[in-house]
């Protein structure tokens, strides 16, 4: 499956030419602890639980889970696993339930974790004439209503197959290390964007393809390999610290045009994987 299916155009047309003149660069963020201060994967567990998607012990697992990674993020391994519980747990889910859990719950829990740090530099590099891109591994469905919340241009995130209005388990496409920068390429080559004149901000060393495809990385909240790392090439580092809600600052985003379903179900199979993942760690 190409990487294009994947990416969320909140302005484009379903095909090429479009119709608009693009920007010459774009600003590439990653979402969880750059953009939020937690995992979006992770967030949406006890709603699914009372939607009856989870059961109780899954809930209990991914406040753990969640704790586990903000002390120590996500590996490549931890990853690999949350890709794989997600195949398994997911199937049979109904897509319009998901569909509706998020919606309904999308400010109540995602809101209060938006840096204002973030916020700020998304107002910036659209002053300056840039597009502003969310590029995460959670499902395009969480990922999706998140970026028009904040008013980006455009998503790529992980997607799910869908047959029947159901997840089937199975990933159509997996938005996470090097999959990130085939995506990004694409869309640049699509846009019109000079790589080297972007911008792309990222926590995790796991993102280090994305970081590297652009002129100008930003290492946000780093891990310790990112941060050895963005020191070693000389990276500009970046600290954010200040939650803000969202909604006090911004008029709500242009909907988006409606899109298959995607991986939504990414969040509660994050929640155990990421639990399953620190389980084996101990």
């Amino acid at each position: 499956m190409s990487p294009r299916a994947c990416v969320r155009n909140r302005r484009l047309t379903a095909t090429p030419p479009y119709p608009e003149p693009v920007s010459a660069a774009a600003a590439f963020f990653d979402l969880d602890k750059t953009v939020i201060a937690k995992s979006s994967t992770l967030a949406f567990s006890r709603p699914f639980y009372k939607g009856g998607l989870v059961n109780r012990r899954a809930v209990l697992k991914s406040s753990f889970a969640q704790f586990v990674y903000l002390l120590q993020g996500a590996d490549e391994d931890s990853m690999d696993r949350m890709r794989d519980y997600l195949k398994t747990l997911c199937a049979g889910w109904p897509v319009e339930t998901v569909n509706a859990i998020v919606a309904e719950t999308l400010h109540e829990l995602i809101d209060p974790m938006v840096y204002a740090e973030a916020v700020a530099l998304f107002d910036e590099h659209h002053a300056a004439g840039r597009d502003v891109v969310i590029v995460s591994s959670s499902g395009e469905e969480v990922v999706g209503p998140i970026g028009e919340m904040l008013g980006v241009d455009h998503v790529v995130a992980t997607r799910m197959v869908v047959e029947d209005g159901k997840y089937t388990g199975e990933i159509a496409f997996y938005a996470y290390g090097e999959g990130k920068a085939v995506a990004m390429r694409e869309l640049a080559e699509q846009r019109g964007y000079d790589l080297a004149q972007c911008w792309a901000y990222s926590d995790s060393f796991t993102d280090r393809p994305m970081l590297e495809l652009v002129g100008n990385p930003v290492a946000v909240n780093p891990d310790k390999p990112l941060r050895r790392y963005a020191a070693e090439q000389g990276w500009r580092l970046r600290e954010f610290k200040r939650p803000v809600r969202v909604r006090s600052r911004r008029v709500p985003a242009i909907p988006a045009p409606p899109g298959p379903p995607a991986a939504y179900a990414a969040a509660a199979a994050g929640a155990v994987g990421l639990l399953w993942w620190a389980g084996r760690r101990r």
